[in-house]
């Protein structure tokens, strides 16, 4: 009886181990199937295979090198209270002063912020942003293994909105390669690293949308190179890397109508980056080369005008006095080809090229001048800080135009008369507010009624507009005198 259970029970298992098995063949073949139906060969997985696990390499080998950045400053707020204006008034403060603490009290408070930086040498140096470490108390440094640091400011530059910060480390840390940004192409696969929103160690792959992108109104020196990599909040100081793992950028701003990430990102190219942290290391600020002439883009309307064939350069609006550029011959309406032999695409390309150059070093610089090709050599001198805020970089609706003194040579030139006291415009720039407004060699005499007599006077009254602030200014222009007004 025993031994017929004992059968009973092996034939059920054998059963039930047979029809286990057909189910299983069943579900690998509809696997199979199912896999077939979907068209995909072995050639694209093979592929894509393949471009996944070496962007996965790239991102492995560079995410070391990116930091996370945190800052702390003070700020300084008045006090406000709904009753600031009653208490405010006179005949209260005769009896009660301000015993209420409502009459212009100031209060201070910490504040923080989050930001990325990438390691560029492995003794501790790091570039980054200077919106990010800008006025900050306190600086801390988080690296990718989790180890905090203590940052300082080596420099900072507002110009390019670089600066560089340094931690000491003990040396041996992960440095990024810095690769050549201007070998950029438009379509190249780029990854964005950083903390947005301080989501530390996030990537973000897309590609380069544009370069040379310039009037974005970010920073005073700009060549951005744009990217649909997603950037947001937080990346400011970021890496953007090629696909050999190369530091081609550093991730600035984004263009955005609602705070976040819209498709549309810009960085600072390598090369520029590169530049400005090397003069910060060595000299504690950036030198930059000056020319010394005022410049405007080339138009079909002036190169009618001036007989000119050629549709991309810079031309020489005027050139300043005992500059580098009046030493070496050149002159108003000359139009500036080339620059150390590579070719002049417009304005702001000249002027980062220029800016680029070390003081003293002798430049080739090739011109048309009266339908003439003619090679001037320029010996570039160090841009004097003087000049700095003659050349439009006012936060306000003065943004954009370029002035310069009135000397004998304009006076005969454009017939003004010897009480037209102020500054003469030499250029304006298409994104500023006075664009269409004011013209080249209209002369500003008064702004907001105060009188201009110089450039000194000049650069006080425009310092002190502020930036949603409109200004009245009393101008001369062609024989006669206009009042025009400039709003935001």
């Amino acid at each position: 009886m025993n031994k017929k259970a004992v059968l009973f029970a092996f034939s059920l298992l054998m059963v039930g181990l047979i029809i286990g098995l057909a189910v299983s063949v069943k579900m690998n073949v509809h696997e199979l199937t199912f896999a077939k139906e979907t068209g995909i060969s072995a050639d694209t997985t093979r592929f894509l295979g393949k471009l996944s696990s070496s962007l996965s390499e790239v991102a492995e080998a560079v995410k070391p090198s990116v930091v996370n950045i945190s800052t702390t400053k003070t700020v300084t707020m008045k006090h406000s209270s709904p009753f600031d204006e009653f208490f405010n008034d006179p005949l209260l403060r005769k009896f009660f002063g301000d015993r209420f603490g409502f009459n212009g009290e100031k209060r201070k408070y910490k504040s923080s912020a989050l930001g990325s930086g990438v390691i560029v040498t492995d003794d501790g140096y790091i570039l980054t942003n200077n919106h990010v470490v800008k006025d900050a108390d306190e600086i801390k440094v988080v690296l990718y293994d989790k180890r905090e640091f203590k940052g300082r400011v080596v420099g900072s530059d507002p110009k390019s909105d670089l600066a560089v910060i340094k931690i000491d480390a003990g040396g041996h840390l992960p440095a990024i390669k810095i690769g050549k940004s201007d070998s950029l192409k438009v379509g190249d696969v780029v990854l964005a690293i950083g903390n947005p929103f301080g989501l530390s160690q996030t990537i973000t792959m897309g590609i380069v949308s544009a370069v040379g992108r310039s009037n974005v109104g970010i920073a005073d020196y700009e060549d951005f190179i744009q990217t649909d990599a997603a950037i947001n909040p937080g990346n400011s100081g970021g890496a953007l890397v090629n696909t050999r793992g190369e530091l081609v950028g550093i991730n600035t701003a984004i263009f955005s109508t609602n705070g976040g990430y819209m498709g549309i990102g810009f960085a600072i190219p390598s090369d520029m980056a590169k530049a400005v942290m090397k003069s910060i290391i060595k000299y504690g600020k950036v030198v930059r080369g000056w020319l010394g002439v005022t410049i405007q883009d080339i138009t079909p309307e002036l190169a009618k005008h001036f007989n000119i064939k050629e549709e991309t350069g810079a031309l020489v609006t005027d050139v300043i006095k005992d500059s580098p550029a009046e030493k070496a011959g050149f002159r108003r309406g000359d139009l500036i080809v080339e620059f150390a032999r590579k070719p002049v695409r417009d304005v702001t390309n000249l002027r980062n090229m220029v800016a680029d150059t070390s003081p003293g070093k002798t430049i080739e610089v090739k011109v048309i001048r009266e339908g003439e090709e003619k090679i001037l050599d320029v010996t570039i001198a160090e841009f004097p800080e003087t000049l700095m805020t003659r050349a439009g970089s006012y936060q306000n609706v003065l943004k954009g135009i370029h002035v310069q003194e009135i000397t004998a040579e304009l006076r005969k030139t454009l017939d003004i008369p010897e009480k037209v006291t102020g500054v003469i415009i030499t250029s304006v720039e298409d994104k500023s507010p006075a664009y269409g407004i004011l013209r080249i060699n209209d002369v500003i005499q008064e702004i907001n009624r105060k009188a201009i007599k110089d450039i000194e006077g000049y650069e006080k009254a425009a310092s002190g507009i502020g930036k949603e602030e409109s200004v009245l200014l009393l101008v001369y222009r062609t024989s006669g005198y206009i009042y025009v007004t400039i709003r935001p």
